[in-house]
């Protein structure tokens, strides 16, 4: 896989050398994921846009990225490199996605009740380290972050957002 890095370093050394590469196409580094079973790596890469990524712009990413991980030697041996879209109700895991979420429908599951629901959804309006805000049809909703057991994007109904 990668000589002397774990799969948290080597995500973080692949996201340095990727990085530059995503912003020049102008587009958003959403997540980035590296697994491996011992025989064959895997690395993803999730990207936006205003607007939404098409095929071409994944397509011209996954040649650009796939040579400078090339060139950078950090993945050692075979390797499947995935350049996609983040996915209309995509689980929301990390700090990053969860900014990218910003203003965006999400549906949140707690380990315990806020307000007397396990279960929340609405616009998510500002992540913080403390808390996720979001706007419900019932008001503002301060959900603690360490209550969060999984958030997941949800799908926008036609003509909103």
């Amino acid at each position: 896989m990668a000589t002397g890095i774990d799969l948290a370093g080597l995500e973080t050394a692949v996201e340095t050398v990727v990085l530059p590469a995503v912003q020049a196409h102008g587009l958003t580094l959403v997540d980035l994921e590296v697994r491996g079973n011992g025989r064959r790596t895997a690395v993803r890469i999730y990207v936006d846009k205003p607007g939404g990524v098409t095929v071409s712009d994944c397509q011209q990413l996954s040649h650009e990225v796939g040579d400078l991980i090339d060139v950078s030697n950090l993945v050692l041996g075979s390797y499947d490199l995935e350049v996609s879209s983040p996915g209309l109700d995509r689980e929301l895991r990390k700090d990053r996605e969860l900014h990218w979420a910003e203003g965006r429908l999400v549906r949140v599951w707690t380990r315990e009740p806020v307000d007397g629901r396990r279960e929340l959804s609405g616009r998510l309006i500002l992540v913080d380290e403390a808390a996720l805000i979001l706007a419900t049809p019932d008001g503002p909703r301060r959900v603690p972050r360490n209550l969060v057991a999984k958030a997941r994007l949800e799908v926008e109904p036609r003509g909103s957002a």
